[in-house]
């Protein structure tokens, strides 16, 4: 799977690691229900060191198409609560 994390660029990532990936997500989306501005921050930073950790990262010049898009860092919750379709970031 070819991941896209907005402003950096894009990682290949193993189908297998998408139930860490989702563990996250679901922990994410409590938070952001929830209005946890703190937590969100944490659990979406988690998100995108564990794509950067178990991914491998693809050249710059490399034009895939990728299969899942992450919201930058610095992405608010509102910039983050656009983003989800019903599964959250990840689906699945």
């Amino acid at each position: 799977m070819i991941v896209r994390i907005m402003g950096e660029g894009q990682w290949k990532l193993a189908d297998s690691h998408l139930v860490e990936l989702n563990r996250l997500d679901d922990e994410l989306l409590e938070e952001m229900e929830s209005g946890d501005e703190e937590g969100f921050r944490r659990t979406l930073g988690a998100v995108l060191e564990a794509v950067r950790r178990l991914g491998t990262p693809l050249p710059d010049d490399a034009l895939e198409p990728s299969e899942l898009i992450l919201p930058a860092g610095d992405a608010s919750l509102e910039e983050v609560r656009a983003m989800l379709s019903d599964d959250g970031l990840i689906p699945g």
